[in-house]
């Protein structure tokens, strides 16, 4: 079946669609050995269709691969060398192209996904799919609360844009400054420090804490992992969620019992009422005359 040539590049693990429309304009993209056209289509089981030279693998000869890598300082967010300096890229030897999900400025540091399956690329990092994203965030002055607040209703960048509402708050102070803690749904180049800038403080460092429902956990800077199954899952949404109850445990399974199977309520009287189940029988005349006699007897002392 025929798609465009920029969701073909970004299933074969190319980046977004957004980044993967550049190499088409820019001349780098190839089809049956013609230079395409940005809104070209093509089907892989029939045509050949190349980046740079390299043929697209057919999309059921390709395996996925997902990597949680914690990003250090002074390393690029990016999948190909761009000059002298180390890229993420460079920290996982792993065979093949792998394409940074969540990226990082060159002086910040913490969780990246690092992945060939362009579809969850393109969901990641999507705005109108609203995934959060969230950052423990060193700045060199305490913050007051109106500052807070002005952070958490959105602020006018130098460009004329204004940040999306987001949630912020303040964890301890450290020295002169604090560290506060940032959960927003978007990613504007430079937005974190930009926005501390216009509000009066300067952001001193940058750590991203979690993607979606994917988090940095024990990481160490140039530390990496492969991700669970169950992680897969959750970051696209296939996971199901259990029951839990009003305390925030699991709810637990509540087994129906049959009539018969339930303990008998034995009631409480002045005379016992008998259990025709367990076969007891009413006392005999004889034994009821007796009875009538040791209490007489016991009277009389």
């Amino acid at each position: 079946m025929q798609e465009r040539l920029q969701k073909l590049l970004a299933q074969a693990g190319y980046g977004s669609r957004r980044d993967c429309e550049e190499f088409i304009i820019s001349g780098r993209v190839r089809v049956n050995g013609e230079v395409a056209t940005l809104g070209q289509k093509a089907d892989l089981s029939v045509d050949k269709v190349t980046l740079d030279g390299k043929a697209l693998p057919k999309s059921e000869s390709l395996t996925l691969v997902y990597i949680a890598l914690y990003k250090p300082r002074n390393v690029l967010s990016a999948a190909e060398r761009q000059d002298d300096r180390e890229t993420v890229r460079d920290l996982i030897p792993v065979k093949g192209h792998l394409y940074p999900v969540g990226r990082l400025d060159f002086d910040s540091e913490g969780l990246i996904l690092m992945t060939n399956d362009g579809e969850l690329t393109n969901k990641l990092t999507h705005p109108r799919f609203g995934h959060l994203k969230e950052y423990s965030v060193l700045v060199a002055r305490r913050p007051d609360e109106k500052q807070l607040d002005a952070w958490r209703r959105g602020v006018v960048l130098e460009d004329g844009d204004k940040t999306a509402p987001a949630e912020v708050h303040l964890i301890s102070a450290s020295g002169k400054g604090a560290w506060i803690r940032v959960i927003m749904g978007e990613g504007k180049k430079r937005q974190i420090r930009e926005v501390g800038k216009l509000l009066g403080l300067p952001v001193v460092k940058i750590i991203r804490l979690r993607i979606g429902t994917l988090k940095l956990g024990s990481l160490k800077p140039r530390q990496w992992r492969h991700l669970t199954e169950d992680e897969v899952k959750e970051l696209k949404g296939e996971k199901g969620t259990k029951a839990v109850s009003r305390r925030g445990g699991r709810t637990p399974d509540k087994k129906r019992l049959h009539p018969t199977d339930r303990p008998k309520r034995v009631p409480v009287t002045k005379s016992r009422v008998l259990d025709r189940s367990r076969g007891e029988r009413p006392p005999t005349k004889e034994k009821t005359e007796r009875g009538r006699e040791d209490r007489l007897r016991t009277r009389r002392r």
